[in-house]
């Protein structure tokens, strides 16, 4: 399988970079990624991009490959205002649909959106991820993966709150739909991808037993 991935930098998409390179059903990682990645790997390569609204630069990312894993994301808190952070979270993501469908049309499209997602929310970012699920599953199949508390390595650019908040998180473990560990969340996209599976959405729990359906390396 070669796998594309959007937020390698990232917390989550850290967990599941590491995921996909030690998986042995993935023969190549392809991540487009604003800066340089510091891991090293045979199996990675990676597309330093500027505009994540036009990959025309790097459309040799998008070529044979069998799934994009798009993890790259925002905290509403890191942002100034609703139009940014529907750039982020919406118009680039669409952009990077649009791209796999023109250059991989078999490929599978997988959306790291969050837990509490909801067209009918008060909170903001919730009502925009909605919208780009519902987008993305009608356009493209895509899948929607709807994570609690993420249990990974936090990247730099990761809020404040995060960091303070990651010593507890493992407290959550025995909650299923509460807590997942960036690994897990890694083979379970690769698990779906492996399983063919599109167009829905996944919350927390079924996230878990996913992931433990997936090989170990």
């Amino acid at each position: 399988m070669n796998v594309l991935i959007f937020g390698a930098t990232g917390t989550a998409g850290g967990g599941v970079l590491r995921a996909c390179l030690s998986s042995p059903a993935v023969e190549e990682v392809r991540a487009v990624t604003r800066r340089p990645i510091a891991i090293t790997d045979g199996k990675l390569r990676t597309f330093v991009h500027g505009d994540y609204q036009d990959y025309v630069a790097v459309a040799e990312a998008f070529a044979g490959v069998d799934a994009c894993l798009f993890c790259l994301g925002v905290s509403v808190t890191q942002v100034s205002e609703e139009g940014e952070y529907r750039a982020i979270t919406h118009d680039f993501a669409l952009a990077a649909a649009q791209t796999l469908r023109a250059h991989s049309p078999a490929a599978a499209f997988h959306y790291i959106s969050g837990q509490g997602t909801s067209a009918t929310s008060r909170f903001m970012w919730a009502r925009v991820k909605a919208e780009t699920e519902r987008e993305l599953i009608e356009q493209f199949g895509a899948v929607c993966w709807r994570p609690a508390a993420i249990d990974a390595e936090p990247s730099e650019s990761a809020p404040l709150v995060y960091r303070a908040l990651r010593p507890l998180f493992r407290l959550l473990r025995s909650f299923r739909s509460l807590y997942v560990s960036g690994g897990d969340l890694g083979r379970a996209m690769l698990q779906a991808a492996a399983e063919g599976m599109r167009g829905c959405v996944i919350e927390n729990a079924q996230i878990r037993d996913i992931a433990e359906r997936a090989p170990r390396p």
